[in-house]
């Protein structure tokens, strides 16, 4: 255990509880933050890292336990009294006004005046300057609409920074970001601790720890396991702590034995809101018993061919067969009735209705079902006894399933998707970004979920930004790249580089190598 001291210490948390309605969030937590430190908070899905630091930014208050900030008691009621004391927060869901620019996102409460107007001036130059100072590199002008996920969270840093905050909380930073934007992140961050920043970094991945972060704390279940220091740890002893067990880092697999044709698309093209393709002539396959990876940069078309395939995008041409029925265009419940399952890769936007209870977000594509519902009444018995089934069965971290589903962690609203779709027993599913901000366990329980879809003759189409991922899970693997497929490799036959080069436009030559 890193004992404690006040030497430079930033912030430090003694003895934090914090208790919901069935559960203890955060049992007695104690935490300490050093001047220029990037302090790591690990833990499973629900395991309180997030309420601990809610609490901190002022977003709740502790039931028990004290909160010192540069060696002062402080009460912290509210997020306007933390950014007095120098505390921002950038959380994993972004909470920016889309239409609105960089600059009126960034000066939002606090706009700079000059008589009556807002002074936009000197507020872009104000902008444009800790841009460039801290590396951000954002247009000041540009809507956030326009702009990547990447430049959105470099946007909520920009926010703290204009506001003071020389103490910085990340909330999974990097759970939607390309390995090209991680990358850059990473960089950020070391020029924030350059200029004087101190960072907790709440993270699942320890790879990025390992690389980026000085200490770490790990919490399981609300309680402090352990703090070490990252120089004197591993990857292997800190998934240990967390999940309280030894964890495969590599999936275990038998070799793939695909079957008949299950997801044919041929020649598909979409347009996108400007009327230029966004998929442009795509064609593929997958076959029952594999799992097709599909790989690829960001914004290459991903989105759109999920989209194009759940009926939720028109196709302009070529087709889409399921089983040999074809589904082009159908409306997404009877693509869905016809055996497509999806696990969406924003889970707030297209997987839950938040405020709805898990019980009901259980059986929000089969409510109609004969089982769950009798004329325009639903069986709730039925509903229940469903879902509690699937919490047991899948590890869902709820306290009832009557609780509200935005109450639930983001690991653990992933979680009962996965449920949900997978016991649908689809013919295909489609897996977009399925362990998103989920722990190593939890991540390990999903890649194994999906090979036993594969081994029970299902077809599997994975969509990841995360290359280790479809180099472990894939048989197969279909670079995508400006709407169009542009190779396909065997895991076997390849590695992270080259894939890395065929996503940025290179063709493969004979014998494995990528050239532009």
């Amino acid at each position: 255990m890193v004992p404690l001291s006040t030497a430079d210490t930033v912030v430090e948390l003694k003895g934090i509880t914090k208790r919901f309605p069935g559960i203890v969030a955060n049992d007695s937590i104690s935490l300490q933050l050093k001047r220029g430190e990037i302090h790591a908070l690990l833990g499973e899905n629900g395991a309180g890292k997030s309420t601990l630091m809610n609490i901190l930014f002022g977003l709740y208050q502790p039931d028990e336990g004290q909160i010192f900030v540069r060696g002062e008691p402080v009460t912290i009621d509210s997020p306007n009294k933390a950014f007095d004391l120098g505390i921002g927060m950038v959380h994993q869901h972004f909470k920016l006004v889309q239409p609105f620019t960089v600059t009126e996102n960034i000066i939002l409460g606090l706009e700079p005046s000059k008589g009556l107007n807002i002074d936009y001036k000197s507020a872009h130059a104000r902008v444009a300057k800790l841009s460039e100072q801290y590396g951000l590199k954002i247009d000041p002008k540009a809507r956030i609409e326009n702009i990547s996920v990447g430049m959105q969270q470099r946007v909520e840093i920009l926010k703290t920074l204009y506001r003071g905050a020389d103490i910085l909380i990340f909330d999974e930073p990097t759970a939607v970001l390309t390995p090209q934007e991680i990358h850059e992140l990473i960089e950020i961050f070391r020029g924030l601790v350059a200029e004087g920043k101190s960072i907790i970094l709440i993270t699942h991945k320890l790879k990025e720890i390992m690389e980026i972060a000085d200490t770490v704390t790990i919490i399981r279940r609300g309680k402090v396991i352990d703090t070490l220091k990252v120089a004197e740890t591993n990857p292997k002893e800190l998934a240990e702590k967390m999940v309280g067990r030894g964890v495969s880092f590599r999936t275990e697999k038998k070799e793939a034995q695909p079957g008949p044709v299950v997801l044919d698309v041929k020649d598909v093209t979409c347009l996108g809101g400007k009327g230029l393709p966004v998929l442009n002539g795509i064609s593929l396959q997958v076959r029952a018993g594999e799992i097709v990876g599909i790989a690829g940069v960001d914004g290459n078309g991903q989105s759109e061919l999920i989209e194009a395939l759940t009926g939720l995008r028109s196709i302009q041409s070529g087709s889409v067969t399921l089983k040999g029925k074809d589904i082009t265009n159908e409306k997404p419940r009877r693509i869905s009735e016809a055996g497509l399952s999806l696990i969406p890769e924003d889970r707030h936007k297209h997987g839950l209705v938040l405020d709805f209870t898990m019980s009901e977000n259980m059986v929000l594509e089969t409510y109609f079902h004969p089982e769950f519902s009798k004329g325009i009444f639903l069986n709730y018995d039925a509903i229940d006894k469903y879902a509690e089934r699937l919490i047991q069965e899948f590890d869902v971290r709820t306290p009832s399933i009557y609780n509200k589903a935005r109450s639930l962690s983001g690991g653990n609203q992933q979680k009962a998707i996965i449920a949900r779709e997978i016991d649908k027993d689809p013919e295909l599913l489609i897996a977009a970004q399925p362990t998103r901000g989920l722990d190593v366990g939890a991540i390990e329980f999903v890649h194994k979920r999906l090979i036993e879809q594969r081994d029970h003759g299902k077809a599997v189409l994975l969509v990841s930004f995360e290359l280790d991922e479809i180099l472990n899970v894939a048989d197969r693997i279909a670079v995508i790249y400006e709407g169009q497929i542009v190779g396909e490799v065997l895991p076997k036959d390849t590695n992270d580089q080259e894939l890395g080069l065929m996503m940025a436009g290179s063709k493969r030559m004979q014998g494995g190598e990528a050239r532009g």
